[in-house]
């Protein structure tokens, strides 16, 4: 007995040697050298993927917005079920290392000839017996589902914060676009003033005979299309607040808000290191996850071709041993241990082993592709605020120029030659301006919104 018993601990060595309890490492060749591009390469470690989510957030209005979707939203909370249920299998995976303890009493009645009187020729026999099991673990099997489950734990409070971070970005960017959406109305709507001016005007020079019938019509057809215009908005601010309140879990309502000039941003967006979004962003840690959850994987499915041990045993107490024991009732013992080496289905399970590789080397594959795409997204997040920021200031210009070109024109109307068409070009230019103006402030909060996101931000 001995000496098969050393020969087990001697194989159980050798099988740890060849990696079945090797933890999960990293793949050396995860590069993130240059990540975000040679052009954004950095060497400071502070990024606004730091910040709390209320620090970059400072609209009052959309923080009670927020504070209530990370409450109400469906999508977060069905996240958060997830992630119970997760730790509640790795508790499951963890009591597997735990004996199993079975209590089945027995007791039976027989050899009695009177069917009146039980006590008279009954013969009662009963047994109280206690068996425990016991799979020693001395291949790793349960090690290596304990880290699997672990890894999955982690892995669905990844995604948990995944959809809290893709919820708070979603929220901004629905709110922002409200704000837009608001400043285009404004816009519209003084517009639709200045064309029903110019119309007063015209006609007005029409009874003077300085303009025809013509021009006024031209001017009231462009003043009807951007009343159109303003329908067209109103309807997708009621469609976006639809939305948002979807978004919140609650009934169609008006959303309280502010102005888009008072959005308020760093002007200096800080990364951090390239390397940073392997521990921040919650996807490309959830695929790291579920690549160490292949992992060991792997190692349970070679685990099974090597024997499992199980002790056994049942205690109890019995009055069924025969003549020798009369009373009290007599004690009972057994133990016994076994040993299972699959041979006619190692086919199968060398099967198994190579069926867990390929799912260990898609997942390898997978996370490759994920810190890849992330470090994309933040690329397209800086070069689409550097570039809202550089056509800010031509936008203003442009503004500002054709302002000055509408107020010239208008009275060159009235006192000069200048027909009514040249002011109409100017009234529709500088309405074009002004909503793209309103659209690129947009697109400089949005990209904002983005980095935070793509750089793994979202925390509370």
């Amino acid at each position: 007995m001995i000496k098969k018993l050393i020969i087990i601990i001697a194989v159980a060595v050798t099988v740890s040697s060849c990696g079945i309890y090797k933890k999960y490492e990293r793949p050396a060749e995860m590069v993130t050298d240059s990540l975000f591009g040679a052009r954004y390469q950095t060497a400071d470690t502070s990024s606004i993927a730091d910040l709390e989510w209320k620090e970059l957030f400072t609209d009052p209005f959309l923080q009670d917005l927020i504070d209530s979707a990370l409450v109400r939203n469906t999508d977060l909370k069905t996240a958060q079920l997830r992630v119970e249920q997760a730790l509640t299998g790795l508790k499951i995976s963890r009591l597997d290392y735990l004996p199993s303890v079975n209590f089945a009493p027995e007791g039976a009645v027989g050899g009695f000839n009177n069917f009146s009187d039980l006590n008279t020729g009954a013969g009662w026999t009963y047994t109280v017996p206690v068996a425990v099991g016991w799979d020693i673990d001395l291949f790793g099997k349960k090690t290596n589902a304990k880290r699997q489950a672990q890894a999955s734990a982690a892995m669905a409070q990844d995604y948990e914060q995944a959809a809290q971070t893709g919820l708070i970005a979603g929220v901004a960017v629905q709110y922002y676009t409200l704000l837009m959406l608001d400043e285009q109305l404004r816009i519209a709507e003084s517009t639709c003033e200045k064309f029903a001016e110019s119309v007063r005007v015209l006609r007005a020079m029409m009874e003077a005979g300085m303009a025809n019938d013509i021009a006024v019509s031209q001017m009231e057809g462009a003043w009807y299309q951007v009343e159109t215009a303003v329908e067209d908005i109103r309807k997708s601010v009621n469609e976006l607040e639809n939305s948002l309140n979807i978004t919140l879990c609650q009934t169609p309502r008006h959303i309280k808000r502010g102005v888009l000039a008072d959005a308020s941003f760093p002007e200096k967006l800080q990364t951090g290191l390239p390397a940073s979004i392997l521990s921040r962003r919650p996807d490309v840690r959830a695929a790291e996850n579920n690549l160490a959850a292949a992992y060991y994987a792997v190692n349970a499915a070679r685990a099974d071709l090597y024997p499992s041990i199980s002790l056994s045993g049942v205690a109890g107490w019995t009055n069924n041993l025969g003549g020798t024991v009369m009373d009290p009732a007599g004690m009972i013992l057994n133990a016994a241990a076994s040993l299972f080496q699959p041979i006619f289905n190692a086919g199968a399970m060398r099967g198994k082993v190579k069926i867990a590789r390929a799912d260990q080397k898609v997942a390898e594959l997978t996370f490759q592709q994920t810190v890849l795409t992330a470090g994309a997204e933040v690329n397209d997040a800086l070069t689409k605020y550097q570039t809202a920021l550089s056509k800010e200031k031509w936008r203003t210009m442009q503004v500002e120029s054709l302002s000055n070109a509408l107020v010239k024109t208008e009275k060159m109307m009235q006192y000069t030659s200048t027909t009514y068409l040249e002011v109409l070009t100017a009234q529709q230019s500088l309405l074009q301006a002004e909503t793209a103006q309103a659209q690129d402030t947009y697109e400089k909060i949005s990209a904002v919104i983005e980095l935070y996101r793509a750089l793994g931000g979202g925390q509370q």
